[in-house]
């Protein structure tokens, strides 16, 4: 594996996780109406540094692959929308915006998580706990909307 590729895509993955220091859950979040099963806050910058290292590992290994190129436009398209649901969620306080971009996300995920395996099956070591987490991040954010509707928006 390259290390500077890795790197280049480890960068990409701070990237879209700087959006949690830009826009921070705060007050608002603490105060919404949240299922039992909501994880604790310490939980997230955990399962995302895991989820972001071992994707970027998993592009850096199949970037000089032949046949890569699907995959990793399909990585790219994810991580941008995964660097989209935070300031959608916490900055603009639209959960159901948010609960589209992560039904756009989760797809993505879905996707390049086929695309990578077909390259290199190793490759799903990375990609099968971020199809778990979108996958629980969806019905968490659809669990809050329900629970809170249009009053999530307000201040």
């Amino acid at each position: 594996m390259d290390w500077m590729i890795f790197g280049l895509f480890l960068i990409a993955c701070t990237g879209a996780g700087a959006t949690g220091a830009l826009f921070p859950p705060g007050d608002w979040y603490r105060r919404l109406d949240k299922p039992a099963w909501t994880p604790p806050d310490w939980l997230f910058p955990l399962a995302w540094t895991y989820l972001y290292v071992a994707i970027a590992w998993a592009a850096a290994r199949v970037a000089h692959l032949p046949g890569a190129e699907v995959a990793l436009a399909l990585w790219a398209a994810q991580i941008a929308w995964n660097a989209l649901w935070t300031p959608v969620f916490f900055g603009l306080r639209r959960l159901k915006a948010a609960l589209a971009v992560l039904a756009v996300l989760w797809a993505l995920v879905l996707l390049a998580a086929v695309a990578f395996a077909m390259l290199d099956r190793l490759t799903l070591i990375a990609f099968v706990p971020y199809v778990v987490w979108t996958s629980y991040a969806g019905a968490l954010n659809a669990d809050i909307l329900r629970r809170n509707g249009g009053r999530a928006a307000a201040a």
